[in-house]
């Protein structure tokens, strides 16, 4: 044996003692999610819209029970829409919000690092999904909590108030927030499938107000029936109490919306999940 060869000696492969874990992509994800400005801009827009909302509708039920003009236009709607009514702008909020979690690292070029940390992509995906579900469902419920502390004072005089230990009550409000995260995930679908914001967020606005709208003043009986799949409709069942709550509209039952809402949201996400292992960052 030569002094070279003792010298190399026998050779081992070294592994670097780092695993990625899911765990380090969660953490990662989180730490991008909660230094953006546009985070807490959005959440605080969320807030702000879901409180005004409800003290606009607890008014009118103040004004309904004074009136009755407005009282046979009020109907039998359930005095919890006061907690919840402001769902209906705050999921644009919420919906840009889990668009720009994407999209803004496209924007940027963070995405190429993104998904040079995390080679097999998908982790990423699920861990930007984890936490835009978690925060927009603690925000619905932040917000509802808001409403109530700020319509209380308008609903008491009338005996208004929701009673919060009423499990038609709860149910509502739990549908509120759910809906507000199965929203988000529907919009971090659609932000990575279009990898733009102005498209994304056009995209969303058409699919949850524009086609809403139209649908509703057409009157063809299959249209009617394909509307009540739209999620501003499925909105409506999830929290509906009354027949008065729908507004003369086709809707289902609050569990069939439930799931045909998750339809959309785990869709949204699987489309996206094909798409981000497919295609160049």
């Amino acid at each position: 044996m030569t002094a070279t060869a003792l010298a190399q000696g026998p050779t081992t492969a070294r592994t670097s003692p780092y695993r990625l874990t899911f765990g380090h992509v969660l953490r990662s994800e989180w730490i991008k999610f909660r230094t953006l400005r546009s985070t807490w801009w959005t959440i605080g827009t969320t807030l702000v819209v879901m409180v005004l909302f409800s003290m606009s509708m607890a008014a009118s039920f103040n004004l309904a029970a004074d009136t009755p003009e407005m009282a046979a236009e009020m109907g039998d709607v359930s005095t919890v829409q006061a907690l919840v009514l402001g769902y209906i702008f705050a999921q644009l909020s919420v919906a840009v919000l889990g668009a720009l979690v994407v999209t803004g690292e496209y924007s940027t070029g963070m995405i190429r690092s993104t998904l040079s940390a995390v080679p097999t992509r998908l982790p990423a995906l699920w861990a930007k999904s984890g936490i835009i579900g978690v925060v927009t469902f603690v925000v619905g419920l932040v917000g509802v909590a808001l409403s109530y502390l700020v319509t209380t004072p308008i609903l008491s005089g009338n005996d208004f108030v929701p009673d919060l230990g009423d499990s038609v009550v709860q149910r509502v409000i739990l549908a509120c927030a759910g809906y507000l995260a199965l929203v988000a995930l529907l919009a971090v679908g659609v932000g990575t499938i279009m990898r733009h914001s102005a498209g994304s967020i056009f995209t969303l606005v058409a699919f949850l107000f524009v086609l809403p709208l139209v649908a509703s003043f057409l009157s063809q009986e299959w249209v009617q029936d394909v509307a009540k799949f739209l999620p501003m409709n499925l909105a409506t069942a999830m929290m509906a109490v009354t027949e008065a709550d729908a507004g003369g509209v086709q809707i289902l039952a609050p569990g069939e919306a439930t799931l045909a809402m998750v339809a959309w949201s785990v869709v949204s996400l699987g489309v996206a999940a094909v798409v981000l292992k497919r295609r160049d960052a």
